[in-house]
């Protein structure tokens, strides 16, 4: 099922999971995920693994025993910042192999490490690939506070309408502490033309590490109230778990109330964090 057409029906709640490190072994994310199931999830979107390492063997694996063991739609994701075009056909042939529907188009994080390759320098030029090779549903990421590499919120907007004309149906958001910037990017892309479904990305932060990567990647702003949570309760691990999930509630009845059309979560694969949430908020989903 390609999941756009969910939109129309209901406000969809989904979560992010992601394959263990190579460390692990990969019934470790199991857990996670039989625990999710009983909330009775929109759908589970897989990363490439812990940290954006190149796991895809396990990413599609994952997301194929979402789909066909559990009956839970997935999303495969698809950072295209190191792979060829050879590398993205023959994923591709994977994941229709494994009746898998929906791909998230990423760019990537750049990793000093490793030499990008020149295939794709874009998430869009990524959709417009695949667009041209297979029929899936194409999701875009996007970011509320404008990606922390463009010039201008109005270029990231433009660059965005890009990724929509290149293919992509639907987009979540990065994760932001401050639903204003929310309200404000989804009146923008409004007005570009930008009319496909915006899911808010969130995060529940239960630990300062979290916070510290997040501001690393993405430059997103804190809220006074936000900073104050954090110096508060992070020398306390079980206040600052439940102050983050609580912080997380708040954001989310907000942003409902607001008519958002969808909710995902990051849950770190954290099941506790995401079964709290939900029962704080599933009654709201169903208004």
């Amino acid at each position: 099922m390609k999941i756009s057409e969910l939109f129309n029906q209901k406000t969809v709640m989904s979560y992010e999971i992601f394959p263990p490190k190579r460390s692990d072994p990969i019934y470790s994310v199991y857990d996670t995920i039989d625990r999710l199931k009983d909330l009775n999830p929109d759908y589970i979107s897989v990363t490439y693994g812990a940290g954006g390492s190149m796991n895809n063997q396990d990413m599609i694996k994952i997301a194929a025993d979402l789909k066909n063991s559990l009956s839970i739609e997935s999303v495969a994701h698809l950072p295209c910042l190191n792979i060829s075009r050879d590398d993205v056909r023959n994923i591709i042939r994977m994941l229709h192999a494994a009746e898998i529907d929906n791909i998230l188009v990423l760019r990537g994080d750049r990793n000093k490490e490793i030499r990008p390759k020149r295939d794709f320098k874009h998430a869009s030029d990524l959709a417009a690939f695949i667009r041209k090779t297979g029929d899936f549903n194409l999701i875009g990421a996007c970011y509320p506070e404008g990606h922390i590499e463009s010039r201008s919120r109005a270029e990231d907007i433009d660059n965005l309408k890009i990724k929509i004309d290149s293919g992509v149906s639907q987009l979540i958001t990065q994760a932001f502490f401050d639903n204003r910037h929310f309200y404000k990017f989804r009146e923008q892309a409004l007005i570009a033309g930008i009319d496909v479904p915006i899911q808010a990305g969130i995060m529940p932060v239960v630990n300062s590490q979290n916070i510290k990567r997040l501001l690393s990647l993405s430059g997103v702003e804190l809220p006074k109230k936000f900073k104050l949570m954090i110096d508060k309760y992070a020398n306390n691990a079980e206040a600052m778990r439940e102050a983050g999930i609580a912080y997380a509630i708040d954001q989310i009845v907000d942003l409902i109330a607001q008519g958002v059309v969808g909710i995902h979560l990051y849950t770190m694969n954290k099941p506790y964090i995401a079964y709290c949430i939900n029962k704080a908020i599933k009654s709201l989903l169903a208004a």
